[in-house]
């Protein structure tokens, strides 16, 4: 506590200001220099002039080697009302303009059109700079979704009510960042609180005399005991106060679960994490909420912390330099596993020590992904997970997965059944549909009607609003053509419980997505009661069952089991259904693309730790690196004090 009050003294870096003063322009225009959080905010009454001559930020860029963003002046900037109007006169028609949103904290409207190709800044009928100097805001352009995400307008909605309060954080976090060392010497340890020789509640602190960063936060929602559920922040001895940041690689609850609850207990700095992570992580933690309920457990956390972390997280796109405390720039790349996940790249002092984490990685590319990103300029540390670290985990190449999966649901529809595809709503079921759509639409898979209930809806179009994250192929065909595969006729959702009809119908075959993917509540469980005796059928698993999951049952030869129907009555289910499992699905990488992986980067690391696996898989992960590389590599426990530096 007395480093952060010790820093709050002290008056932001004058000379940086003053450099930036005798470098810009008259010309330019600029009122006022602020902090907005990790960045440097230029305000000015004329900013064409900035947005046509690029060079002149990009050369003080160079030489302050700090994020700089220019800003509208508040007083140019027109009411909403009148600054809509505008928009909608100038924005051509072809491009089916939706709607538009103003966060006032930043001075940006948000366009959201159908064919955003038509609005980018080379656009000749849109000209960005004439259009910000007629409403007196920035512009940034999205893509209007097939279906308006709930998640999204409720982001945008909580960032409205909260822009004053936000707008103060800014200027208190930059404050901090910005502000002078008070350490020169340069240590740097990491500290394991979770998800190390096991998979679940992954959490650690970076710590060096100067800063004090989170890494992910999250839960192990299989661990029987509370000492094994959540990171074992007991062990740092520290306020919640002398954290400078979270950062988080991407959504899943193993690495977001408890998050939340640290802003109920009171944590109120800055969250870093990409730009679709943030919707992403709300949907997956509410619905959280909503599982314990049905389960009859008392939640962790409630609906208004998770709105919290909304308040408070900064979004980064990948690829930029960014300043997260004095000694501490981040860099988010590519991870390839769901939707905006990252590798945490961490340059720290002086270009001392570069650490990267690499979080959830899939180093191979999908319909929906690219590969993991792998070009770093420099890595003395690697922090690499180990799902699938035991040499016998070898899955099966993108094209014979496809394959055997086209074959699958090919001889089920042919005789006329229904394939049943459990499954989890973020990341593998937007995968899988990207698959049908590309191969009903060349010929080479039975064309039938596809089915989506759950969160699946949901997160399809949160997949749809960034495509910028997704693989090349895929955001070409959102952002340039009217070829949505999203949008694919294939698709219908169910909204309802009472419009199942169609689905359930006899005779007529289709392909059903339902969460969850375990066979563990949730919509799949009715029409898997539907599906499962008919033996023309078939229940096809595409994610991992876990042992004791009614999933796993099915799949190890279970013929009948039982589940609770409505009022709480006990239904038995027979199953004369074929089952069938197909690996190659996943979001992780195999052990072949792990030790590839390693192999890519250069120059040589100096160390590489091992985490989120079996105690054994990352011990063996751990032990052929060495052997293969001869580079040191450690799997630590959880409660372990690692010096990087």
């Amino acid at each position: 506590m007395q480093r952060k009050q010790q820093q709050k003294e002290l008056p932001p870096s004058q000379n940086m200001m003053a450099i930036i003063l005798q470098s810009i322009p008259k010309e330019a225009k600029v009122t006022k220099i602020e902090y907005e959080g990790p960045r440097i905010a230029l305000y000015t009454n004329s900013p064409r002039y900035l947005m046509e001559n690029n060079e002149t930020i990009s050369n003080l860029v160079n030489i302050i080697k700090k994020r700089i963003v220019v800003r509208t002046d508040e007083s140019i900037r027109k009411s909403e009302e009148d600054a809509r109007k505008i928009l909608a006169e100038c924005i051509p028609k072809e491009a089916n303009f939706q709607g538009a949103f103003f966060d006032t904290a930043t001075g940006e409207v948000s366009i959201e059109a159908k064919r955003p190709w038509l609005l980018q800044r080379d656009a000749k009928e849109f000209n960005h700079a004439e259009i910000t100097e007629k409403i007196g805001w920035k512009l940034r352009v999205r893509k209007a979704t097939t279906i308006p995400s709930r998640t999204i307008q409720t982001i945008n909605a909580n960032l409205k009510l909260t822009a004053v309060e936000r707008s103060k954080q800014f200027k208190q976090i930059g404050d901090e960042i910005f502000r002078p060392r008070l350490a020169q010497k340069s240590e740097v340890s990491l500290i394991t609180l979770g998800g190390f020789s096991q998979v679940g509640r992954s959490c650690m602190l970076l710590s060096t005399p100067e800063s004090k960063i989170l890494v992910d936060c999250g839960i192990n929602p299989g661990a029987k005991h509370p000492m094994d559920s959540f990171p074992r922040l007991d062990f740092l001895d520290i306020t919640l106060d002398e954290l400078d940041a979270i950062v988080i690689g991407h959504a899943h609850l193993d690495h977001t679960g408890f998050l939340p609850a640290l802003c109920k207990f009171g944590y109120k700095g800055p969250i870093y994490c990409t730009e679709p992570t943030l919707p992403m992580m709300n949907l997956i933690q509410l619905d959280a909420i909503k599982v314990a309920a049905a389960q009859g457990r008392t939640p962790i956390y409630s609906e208004r912390d998770v709105k919290q972390i909304m308040k408070q997280a900064i979004t980064l796109p990948y690829g930029t330099v960014t300043d997260i405390s004095p000694d501490i720039k981040l860099v988010l790349a590519n991870a390839g596993h769901i939707l905006g996940s990252a590798l945490c790249h961490f340059h720290i002092g002086n270009g001392d020590h570069n650490f990267v984490y690499s979080g959830d990685i899939k180093f191979g590319k999908s319909i929906l992904f690219e590969a993991a990103s792998w070009n770093f300029p420099r890595v003395e540390t690697l922090l690499i997970e180990s799902t699938y670290g035991a040499k016998e985990d070898i899955q099966p190449t993108r094209q014979e997965v496809e394959s055997a999966f086209i074959n699958a649901v090919n001889n089920t529809l042919a005789d006329g059944g229904k394939v049943l595809i459990p499954i989890p709503a973020v990341g593998r079921a937007q995968e899988i549909m990207m698959v049908i759509d590309h191969y009903m639409k060349s010929g080479e898979m039975v064309e039938a009607p596809v089915f989506t209930e759950g969160m699946i809806s949901e997160a399809s179009a949160i997949h749809e609003a960034y495509p910028e994250y997704l693989a090349r192929e895929l955001k070409q065909k959102i952002l340039e053509t009217d070829d949505n595969p999203f949008d694919s006729e294939y698709f219908t959702n169910i909204e309802h419980a009472d419009t199942r009809e169609e689905p359930m119908r006899d005779n007529s075959p289709c392909i059903i997505l339902a969460t969850s993917g375990m066979l563990e509540g949730g919509p799949v469980l009715e029409y898997f009661k539907n599906i499962a005796p008919d033996k023309k059928n078939k229940v096809l698993f595409v994610s991992y069952q876990v042992n004791g999951t009614m999933g796993r049952r099915v799949l190890d030869g279970s013929k009948q089991v039982t589940m609770l129907g409505k009022e709480g009555k006990v239904e038995v289910v027979t199953i004369n259904c074929s089952v069938e499992k197909l690996d190659g699905f996943s979001g992780h990488s195999d052990y072949n693309q792990l030790m590839s992986f390693v192999q890519r980067l250069r120059p040589k690391l100096r160390r590489v730790l091992v985490n989120h696996g079996e105690r054994r898989k990352s011990e063996n992960l751990a032990m052929n690196i060495r052997r293969m590389f001869r580079v040191p590599a450690h799997y630590p426990q959880v409660q372990e004090a690692i010096k990087l530096f």
